[in-house]
């Protein structure tokens, strides 16, 4: 008998006896994990299974709607797991609720118990989960894009506020309630890995640029935006609209690294749009051999000043593991970070702005 049906019998015989709060998944989590004993890579699998709000589902419900269920979680999990572990999460489902949970074909063949981070599953089906978070990220951008029109127009053009000095008082704002009175923003609007694949709560792709989990990454990030955009002249409504593309852009490459190579981890904040700007300014200064500095009043920071701290600080947060039961490789980790592809995408569009210069100079663009 497989460790995955093992379990879920246990969990079964746990749920009919009452013997096991269904209300609490951590407890739930825990209680698993004891039962799994030295299975070390199951363990982080099974936790998060546990955690899942279609699990809860399943051992409540009967009938069709816990078919439906089970369907449902074993497609999120084939999206996130090597076929050797998704085979003994999907024995557990089966072996708790009673319905078959079928393998998605071709996952059989595979022999590793490793995270799926060598390409066996198309990047087409890796995406698929992604798709309900991703369109409503990408929707929410035109909405921010008026919002901030009507802002400008209505408030901070008459104010002379900057676009720069808004976005950051926002953030900083957002901050303060979330560490008063709405505590729960810390915990609700991060995207976690679970909630990434989860069209119910899709809308963690939008709030999650606006609110850090982490004091300390807040306030780096913070002081990092009002450097860098102390002194733009973008209208309100063009730097929200850039803002939620850039976070989207950064967020999603590292969430699908994340997903493929099980990496145990959460995203939120505006890590990547900074590192995309340091980025950029940093690649401009290096092709046009010419400094790009951020002016904040008498001071002129050089852009790769603000590279090499930001990058280094960034380092020594991303390389860790955050969960214990992350096995994941120290690249895979930095890989699924928006700091690692603000930067990447920064450094792209300086080459691109310079190509173009090069072009036009040449007659090549009129």
């Amino acid at each position: 008998m497989g460790k995955g049906r093992e379990l879920g019998l246990q969990l079964r015989q746990w749920v009919a006896t009452g013997s096991v709060s269904l209300d609490n998944p951590q407890a739930l989590a825990n209680r698993l994990i004891d039962a799994l004993g030295a299975e070390e890579s199951l363990r982080g699998p099974v936790r998060d299974l546990a955690t899942q709000p279609l699990l809860l589902r399943v051992l409540q419900r009967q009938g069709g709607p816990q078919r439906s269920a089970v369907t449902a979680l074993s497609q999120h999990l084939a999206g996130i797991y090597a076929p050797r572990v998704l085979a003994e999460l999907l024995d557990l489902l089966e072996a708790c609720s009673g319905v078959a949970a079928s393998q998605p074909a071709g996952d059989s063949q595979a022999s590793d118990l490793a995270p799926v981070s060598s390409g066996r599953l198309p990047w087409l089906q890796s995406l698929r989960p992604l798709g309900p978070g991703l369109a409503l990220a990408a929707a929410s951008a035109p909405v921010l894009f008026w919002a901030g029109g009507e802002l400008d127009r209505w408030f901070f053009d008459p104010w002379r506020w900057g676009s720069g000095a808004v976005l950051v008082v926002a953030l900083a704002l957002l901050q303060v309630l979330a560490l008063g009175p709405l505590r729960g923003l810390r915990r609700r609007w991060p995207l976690s890995l679970e909630a990434s694949g989860d069209p119910r709560r899709a809308w963690c792709w939008i709030t999650a640029p606006w609110i850090h989990s982490a004091s300390r990454e807040a306030l780096l990030n913070l002081v990092m935006l009002a450097i860098v955009l102390g002194g733009s002249t973008l209208p309100l409504a063009s730097l929200l609209l850039r803002y939620t593309l850039t976070a989207l852009a950064t967020t999603a490459p590292a969430v699908l690294i994340a997903r493929r190579a099980r990496v145990l981890r959460q995203w939120d904040g505006a890590s990547g749009p900074i590192a995309a700007l340091i980025a950029l300014a940093s690649a401009l200064s290096l092709l046009h051999w010419k400094a790009h500095p951020f002016v904040v009043g008498p001071v002129e920071i050089p852009a790769w000043v603000l590279l090499v701290i930001f990058g280094a600080v960034q380092l020594g947060w991303q390389l860790p593991r955050r969960d214990p039961q992350d096995s994941s490789s120290p690249k895979a980790r930095l890989w699924s970070s928006p700091w690692w592809w603000g930067t990447v995408l920064g450094t792209a569009w300086a080459l691109v702005t310079r190509a173009q210069e090069l072009a036009r100079g040449l007659g090549w663009l009129g």
